[in-house]
């Protein structure tokens, strides 16, 4: 399959992860649950990948992808089936946990594709290319759940959202497409030891910059639906205002395949994080829906500018025949925070309001970006 294909591919099946966390959120809501109820919900999306994310990496490095994409695409679409046909609060748990496992599969399994093609030297173009495809779903996502929602319901929308992996699943088993795979590991080399991963200083220094990025973006996408459901916005806003955090996202992301060749990977994750901490900082000052957009479109800037550099780094700096592991740990380091954080930030917005949660995770990332700038110079 050709660089293009897979995007498409992974467009319609993040297109059904991004909706399915927005919906799930504001479905739970629409029941009545608590913010700290939608936590654990969003939690439920992150608890299995973070326990099972080095294993898939390792079986997908050792039997190659196009299976576990293919298991990954039915995990996803019975998982958005499941609220459909049995639409309680219990289920949602359920299909939480299918949709956030299965699409930890595809994410792995593509980012090993995706680092396999081509040249080392057009890497982080390609990650930039993949990157800009995420933007597109993530924007499609959750503005097509919004205004799913307020035109057809919660329940009917699982259904409109079920479409979306079908494609990948007709492609993946009819087609049976020949993925690239990665160099393999030596017959004679030792067993792989997560460790082993982790003893390396800059491996150790991609994973803890890829954590405190996607707790950025774990927050906004856990915290913006109850934000917006408590100063009255309706779900097409809400939706309209996360569409314009995919939208930054996609606009940066669409001038960094011409870019990556002319900035350095560090200074621009640290100039990512400083600009997410920013943004986090005043987004309880406001409540205005242009005002909103304009923050989520500069906290998109920041995030986004980010994550093709950090997969780049990852791939290049992963032992020969261990990307997908690395890519495993990766997303352990992912998920850890996906699975903690909406639970204890739901119970700090339960307890003290949505103000402490924004300046909180402001704390974290302007650290973050002490951290990683100090340790760049030293190295």
């Amino acid at each position: 399959m050709r660089l293009w294909q897979i995007i498409a591919l992974t467009i319609l099946t993040h297109t059904v992860f991004n909706g399915t966390r927005m919906l799930v959120s504001l479905y739970a809501i629409h029941l009545h649950a608590s913010p700290f109820t939608v936590g654990a919900l969003m939690s439920s999306f992150a608890l299995l990948p973070m326990v099972l994310a080095v294993s898939a990496g390792r079986l997908i490095d050792r039997v190659g992808a196009r299976w576990p994409m293919f298991v990954a695409s039915l995990a996803v679409a019975l998982g958005v089936l499941l609220p459909f046909i049995w639409p309680r609060l219990p289920t949602l748990y359920a299909a939480s946990t299918l949709i956030g496992t299965g699409f930890m599969v595809f994410h792995v399994a593509v980012n090993q594709v995706v680092g396999a093609i081509g040249r080392p030297q057009d890497r982080a173009t390609n990650f930039s290319w993949l990157a800009l495809g995420f933007s597109t779903s993530g924007s499609l996502g959750p503005l097509l759940t919004g205004l799913a929602i307020d035109s057809i319901g919660h329940v009917q929308t699982f259904l409109l959202l079920f479409v979306f992996p079908l494609l990948p699943l007709i492609v993946l088993w009819l087609n049976r497409p020949a993925l690239p795979r990665a160099r393999e590991r030596k017959a004679d080399a030792d067993k792989p030891r997560i460790i082993d991963l982790l003893r390396s200083r800059d491996l150790r220094r991609v994973f803890i910059a890829s954590g405190l990025l996607s707790m950025g973006w774990d927050l906004y996408t856990f915290v913006i639906p109850i934000y917006g459901s408590r100063i009255g916005l309706s779900a097409s806003t809400i939706g309209v205002i996360m569409s314009t955090f995919a939208i930054a996202t996609f606009a940066v992301r669409l001038v960094m395949p011409l870019l990556v060749r002319r900035v350095r990977e560090w200074p621009t994750i640290t100039a990512a994080l400083l600009i997410s901490a920013g943004s986090y900082c005043l987004f309880p000052f406001f409540t205005s829906v242009s005002l909103l957009m304009t923050l989520s479109f500069v906290l998109g800037i920041g995030l986004g500018c980010a994550q093709p550099m950090v997969m780049a780094l990852l791939y290049s700096t992963s032992p020969p025949g261990r990307q997908g592991e690395a890519v495993g740990v990766r997303t352990t380091v992912m998920n850890a925070s996906s699975a903690t954080l909406p639970l204890a930030f739901g119970a700090l917005s339960a307890a003290l309001g949505m103000g402490p949660v924004f300046w909180s995770m402001a704390g974290l990332l302007g650290a973050g970006s002490y951290f990683v700038n100090r340790r760049r110079r030293r190295s």
